[in-house]
């Protein structure tokens, strides 16, 4: 079974908070580093720690996941990533929208990019559950509300 689930542009804009990731030359926005680079680079060192540690939490260890930084234009109108997945191989694809695209901070690029990330998660563990597109509005509302609370309880740890 092939599936596909969209992140709505209003659930990624939540209020998260995630750790700070330093990078050998310098921190976020270190004048020093050139921004979109700098930015660019973080993103890789977040995508590959936040998948490792959710796809874990989420119990999904099983599953042969990437992801993949995309431009704006290469996803749907409203939607910042997109998960594609084959249930029976067990392997997915998370594409998630490039820090370049972003029209704010590379910190607040960082915290959507790991909302999207279990976010998407999310919906593929929901996988094995019957899907509508009468269901698709709800789904989402949920997934964002779980997404939000998890990723509020990892910032108290």
């Amino acid at each position: 079974m092939r599936g596909r689930c969209l992140l709505k542009l209003s659930g990624c804009l939540l209020p998260i908070v995630v750790s700070v990731l330093f990078l050998p030359n310098g921190k976020a926005g270190d004048p020093a580093v050139p921004e979109t680079w700098d930015c660019s680079e973080q993103a890789r060192i977040l995508i590959n720690e936040k998948l490792r540690i959710w796809q874990q939490r989420l119990k999904l260890e099983n599953w042969k996941i990437s992801v993949t930084t995309t431009r704006l234009t290469e996803l749907k109108p409203k939607t910042l990533g997109n998960i594609h997945w084959d249930a029976d191989k067990k392997t997915a694809l998370i594409r998630v929208l490039s820090p370049s695209d972003y029209q704010f901070s590379c910190s607040d690029a960082l915290k959507d990019i790991e909302f999207t990330i279990v976010h998407e998660l999310i919906h593929l563990e929901l996988a094995s559950l019957p899907h509508s597109e009468a269901s698709r509005r709800e789904e989402e509302h949920a997934v964002n509300q779980i997404t939000q609370a998890l990723l509020e309880l990892d910032r108290r740890e």
